[in-house]
């Protein structure tokens, strides 16, 4: 059975969507299933310090594949013994932090069809259930392509006009490319709000399921991006909300 390929976007930055990525691929993996996430926000990488690697250089990541330097598969770290993950196996390809990699990939751009070929290369050479791609926010070529190759498809969003806005031309142009499953999620939720009003309100006006709203939560705040919440505080609010954008993808 082919993998799956699972686009975690957001039209803006600072939604949390590295975090909930980060964070649905643990817990995937924690349920047994072959995973790896890929980190494709060349221009502001960083779902890496997530898993604690991030003062830790790599030998290569996904800016030398896409340079031909390397094969897909030299860029995919197992990561599943650091994490102490048990039953499953964990994955990560990450991007290049450092200014000259970044500039380079902003000047000179890259072949989008290399791309594509890496999430297919990787999703079969690793023989993965889930390829979790981390997009770089807004609409352009990168997310128009996890767009196009999504089986599942998990607009971030929060309660804000602008993100709001946003998400609507992201659901229009996802529809037009034919993403077989979209769903919302609702980041950063304020307690002033409730739930079933956010739900009503939200799937009224953008015609779109919501998979999850994961309150602001004071755990999230501590963790500070500096580690994967679900493998740390098992027993957390947030450990929910992720099962149930995970149990969309089953």
């Amino acid at each position: 059975m082919t993998g799956k390929i699972v686009s975690i976007h957001s039209f803006r930055g600072g939604t949390g969507k590295s975090n909930i990525a980060a964070n649905l691929a643990a817990t995937a993996a924690l349920d047994g299933k072959r995973v790896a996430v890929m980190d494709t926000d060349m221009a502001s990488p960083g779902i890496h310090v997530i898993f604690g690697l991030g003062r830790q250089k790599q030998k290569y990541t996904l800016n030398d594949y896409l340079r031909g330097e390397c094969d897909i598969t030299d860029a995919c770290l197992d990561i599943t013994k650091q994490q102490r993950i048990k039953q499953g196996q964990l994955f990560l390809i990450p991007s290049s932090m450092t200014a000259s990699d970044i500039t380079r990939i902003l000047r000179e751009g890259y072949e989008v069809n290399d791309l594509r070929n890496g999430f297919n290369e990787v999703l079969e050479k690793k023989n993965l259930d889930y390829l979790i791609i981390d997009t770089h926010p807004g609409l352009d070529r990168e997310t128009l392509l996890s767009m196009a190759t999504a089986d599942f498809l998990f607009v971030v969003a929060r309660i804000d006009e602008q993100d709001l806005l946003g998400t609507a031309a992201t659901l229009s142009v996802a529809r037009k490319l034919q993403v077989p499953d979209i769903k919302i999620v609702v980041n950063k939720k304020p307690k002033i709000y409730e739930d079933d009003a956010i739900t009503k309100e939200v799937e009224r006006k953008f015609k779109t399921k919501v998979a999850t709203i994961i309150p602001l939560l004071p755990i999230l705040i501590e963790a500070g991006s500096r580690y994967v919440v679900v493998l740390r505080h098992p027993d957390s609010e947030f450990v929910q909300c992720m099962n149930q954008i995970y149990r969309v993808m089953r």
